[in-house]
C-alpha cells in the first residue's frame, strides 16, 4: 500500500525528465504548503540562465533571483530548473523573458508576494537589468536584499 504525499502526483520528480523544447511546452508543477499557516520568503536563484537574442540567435545570460513568500503552493524545484532550462533556446529580449518566469510563477502559485530581479550580462556593451514585483513586501516577512552588485564592467 502506497501513502499519499503531497508529492504524491509530481510527475518530474524522481524521473528522468528531458529539457522541454520550450517555457510554453514546460510543466512547472507545484506541491501544499506545509506551512501555509506560517508567512515566509523563498528564494531560487539561477545564476546560469541562458536565453536567445531573438534577432541574432546568439546566447544572452543572466542571473535571476526569485523571491517569493507562498500561500498554499510551493513550485516544486526540479520542475523549476527544467522550465528556466527551456528558454536555452527560446528567442525572446530580456525583459519579456524575466516577465515570463515571474508571470508563470505567479499564475502557478498565486502567492502573497513575489519579486524578480533579472541580472543580464552585458550584450553590445550593455547590461540590462529588469525588476517586477507583484505588489508591497509584506511587512511581517523579512526580505533580506538579493545581494547582486549592478555590473561594474573591469573597472
Amino acid at each position: 500500500m502506497t501513502e499519499e504525499t503531497i508529492y504524491s502526483g509530481l510527475q518530474q520528480l524522481g524521473a528522468q525528465t528531458g529539457l522541454p523544447n520550450s517555457p510554453e511546452d514546460a510543466v512547472l508543477e507545484r506541491v501544499a504548503n506545509p506551512q501555509a499557516d506560517v508567512k515566509y520568503m523563498v528564494r531560487f536563484v539561477a545564476p546560469e540562465f541562458t536565453s536567445l537574442c531573438p534577432m541574432t540567435s546568439q546566447p544572452d545570460f543572466a542571473h535571476l533571483v526569485i523571491d517569493y513568500v507562498p500561500r498554499d503552493w510551493l513550485v516544486e524545484s526540479k520542475s523549476l530548473k527544467l522550465f528556466l532550462g527551456a528558454f536555452r533556446n527560446h528567442g525572446s529580449f530580456h525583459e519579456d523573458c524575466t516577465m515570463k518566469v515571474a508571470r508563470r510563477i505567479v499564475d502557478l502559485l498565486d502567492p502573497h508576494w513575489l519579486r524578480i530581479g533579472g541580472y543580464w550580462y552585458p550584450r553590445g556593451g550593455i547590461p540590462i537589468d529588469v525588476f517586477w514585483q507583484t505588489g508591497a513586501a509584506p511587512a511581517d516577512v523579512w526580505i533580506p536584499e538579493q545581494g547582486v552588485p549592478g555590473y561594474r564592467g573591469r573597472g
